[in-house]
């Protein structure tokens, strides 16, 4: 390798390392509530708790996922967050797995109490993603039998039999709802749930090879091959009904890169060469695909709905945290160098633009530097996983 992208890269793994840190360091000095054992869901930009606001399944996940991952990625450096990944643990099987009905609730409020009992499979895989990820930093079969509890209620409701793939939402005793999240237009099946479950099933493999969980990864890279890739134009399709017939026309940039990497991921979970080898070349195209969301300035615009021709220009904070990582995966899968410059790219763009070099944290986008810095959707998930991505692929993998 030429010395001046050996330069990059040693730099680029010291910069996602240090920025790892601060990460992990803003949520532990920012988000935990050490009084009441457990985390604020709700922090404006200037790092003030908002009171009483809910607290969510996919945020308490995505908090122990991270605590958890951070632990695992160095244990020695990240040893003081493992009781922070403890808090989490705690509190997602306190405030949000149903002990009667299985599963778990969308939100609860802010003393733990259910809020929407709702049953969506988005914040179910979450959940499955995020204990999957505990059990490996503290290897108990309890951590490993609450993964199993709803990994099992999500194959005996939401896996579809005949049709293959999983239905969005039920209500909380399982029966159909139109409380649906992440849907449009009444989506009975939708991509991004989907991608979770497979990153989530593809995680729990990892500590749990059973032949059941192996043929349900199969069916999920099978779904995407067959349905949710438009191999046409290799974006993603957002929305299906039950029988998998298109129900938009809506290119989501972010989502095509995270795909591309997740989906190999998958497929080099089930240790299929075969498999493997089918996935490259798609995963490859994807990451072609996604760069129509680039600009000159490295950054990754947010959708095109192709219907009504109108662009979403924002650059939010996940989809250059996913960028990162997507174009250096396809860049190690092909060797071709651009996709490396645009993972560069991507990360000089992140540091001008979306890291809070006075409050900390990420920005939520380029456009929108007033919004809250912890959500139910803003999480500490997507960029501390890109740095975690970028560093092990630059120390082990290039």
């Amino acid at each position: 390798m030429e010395m001046e992208t050996q330069a990059k890269l040693t730099r680029y793994a010291q910069e996602v390392r240090q920025e790892l840190d601060n990460i992990l360091t803003y949520w532990a000095k920012n988000t935990y509530d050490e009084k009441n054992r457990t985390f604020h869901h709700r922090v404006n930009k200037e790092n003030q708790i908002i009171p009483n606001a809910p607290k969510g399944t996919v945020l308490g996940s995505r908090i122990l996922w991270t605590f958890s991952a951070a632990y695992n990625f160095d244990k020695q450096r990240y040893a003081k967050f493992l009781p922070l990944a403890e808090t989490a643990y705690q509190n997602l099987i306190g405030y949000f797995i149903d002990q009667d009905l299985g599963g778990v609730y969308w939100t609860a409020d802010n003393q733990g109490n259910p809020l929407d009992t709702s049953k969506q499979m988005y914040a179910h895989s979450f959940a499955v993603y995020a204990l999957s990820e505990y059990f490996k930093a503290v290897p108990k079969q309890e951590v490993l039998d609450k993964a199993l509890g709803i990994y099992q209620v999500m194959e005996k409701y939401s896996f579809d039999k005949e049709n293959l793939g999983y239905i969005d939402a039920f209500s909380r005793d399982w029966q159909a709802t139109d409380r649906l999240h992440l849907s449009s237009g009444g989506a009975k099946k939708t991509m991004n749930t989907h991608l979770h479950i497979l990153e989530a099933y593809t995680n729990l493999y990892k500590v749990w090879k059973e032949e059941g969980l192996r043929k349900q990864l199969y069916y999920l890279i099978d779904n995407f091959l067959s349905h949710i890739i438009e191999l046409s134009s290799y974006h993603l399709i957002l929305f299906f009904d039950e029988k998998w017939a298109p129900t938009s026309q809506i290119d989501s940039y972010g989502h095509d890169i995270e795909c591309s990497w997740l989906l190999l991921e998958a497929a080099e979970a089930l240790g299929d060469r075969s498999l493997i080898d089918k996935v490259k070349p798609t995963c490859t195209q994807m990451a072609l695909a996604a760069c129509m969301g680039l600009d000159a300035d490295g950054g990754m615009k947010y959708e095109l709905d192709r219907k009504t021709g109108h662009r979403n220009e924002e650059k939010s904070w996940w989809v250059q945290a996913e960028a990162m990582v997507g174009f250096f995966n396809a860049w190690q899968m092909t060797k071709a160098k651009h996709f490396l410059d645009k993972s560069l790219a991507s990360w000089e763009f992140t540091k001008k633009n979306l890291i809070d070099k006075e409050n900390g944290e990420w920005f939520i986008s380029a456009h929108n530097k007033n919004g809250d810095k912890v959500t139910l959707w803003k999480c500490p998930y997507h960029n501390s996983r890109a740095c975690i991505e970028i560093f092990n692929r630059i120390k082990h993998k290039h």
